[in-house]
């Protein structure tokens, strides 16, 4: 049994922990603000820019079309593109996206692909590493960048690009969590290469937009071959805020649970530490009155 000294000092310890966590949870809520409404903010470009690539790719008469809609006509080399947050104390946020690309990755192996992995963000590669560190081939972090802007998305989406043009893989998929509200964050696979189109955010422009019809000028292939790298440097960009949002969230919630549980652990040892000081102080009676009976 522990005792009285080592009781305070737990009870110490777990406050200490709890103003930590409680600080914490308020930090996360002051930025939550801030990176949901950047998130909600570039939802409307992102699917305005879909519907604009459904409805050029529609208006193409028999050309060739660019290559990152095109793609290069085989899908043997898979790579993944794993956004991840570059620290902890978030909850489940990292590791959920980190399973959806493990599962993805398990299903492209077992069909006989090869598969390579960016991770942008050090926990990402902290997770994957131990399973498909070998697949890894480029890791970024933007840890000392003080807030993300597209600069960043720009980084990684010239990336991606570049090993495109290089012939390093026939399809590229990110992984993010969507911001849903506090509470739920969903992980996300996206392709972006070659471009998909239509899908949910083509569909909810379009209704929003009315079905109108439009004339391009000059030409469809000139201006895909214009909006496409455009398009993968939004949708990167959409990414990052969507995971700036979602981690906020997670940690949000997750550093609320833990000071939650602190205090229950406070009262607990509150509740142990007064029955052994009582029990201390019966033996102490009971010691005092056996002695002064014997004399």
């Amino acid at each position: 049994m522990a005792s009285l000294k080592d009781l305070r000092n737990r009870i110490a310890s777990v406050k200490a922990t709890q103003k930590i966590t409680k600080a914490m949870q308020m930090v996360a809520a002051a930025k939550l603000r801030r990176a949901q409404d950047a998130a909600e903010a570039a939802r409307p470009y992102a699917e305005r820019m879909a519907s604009v690539l459904a409805n050029i790719s529609g208006a193409m008469e028999d050309g060739e079309a660019p290559a990152l809609m095109a793609g290069t006509g085989k899908d043997d080399v898979h790579l993944l593109v794993v956004f991840t947050a570059d620290r902890g104390l978030c909850g489940g946020f990292n590791s959920q996206i980190a399973r959806l690309a493990r599962e993805h990755v398990r299903r492209l192996e077992g069909q006989g692909k090869t598969v390579k992995i960016i991770t942008v963000g050090k926990k990402g590669y902290d997770l994957l590493r131990r399973d498909f560190g070998s697949r890894v081939i480029e890791r970024m972090d933007f840890r000392d960048s003080k807030t993300i802007g597209f600069s960043n998305a720009e980084t990684v989406a010239d990336k991606v690009m570049e090993l495109f043009a290089a012939g390093e893989f026939d399809v590229a998929t990110i992984f993010y969590s969507r911001f849903v509200n506090v509470i739920t964050q969903k992980p996300t696979a996206q392709q972006i290469i070659p471009a998909v189109v239509g899908g949910e955010d083509a569909a909810a422009a379009e209704a929003t937009a009315g079905g109108a019809l439009y004339e391009y000028e000059p030409g469809p292939e000139a201006i895909l071959e214009e909006i496409l790298p455009r398009n993968i440097k939004v949708q990167v960009f959409r990414a990052l805020l969507e995971n700036g949002a979602s981690e906020q969230g997670a940690r949000m919630s997750a550093m609320d649970n833990a000071t939650r549980n602190a205090g229950d652990m406070i009262n607990r040892l509150s509740v142990s530490y007064n029955r052994q000081r009582q029990a201390q102080i019966t033996t102490e009676l009971v010691e005092i009155i056996s002695g002064a009976e014997a004399l």
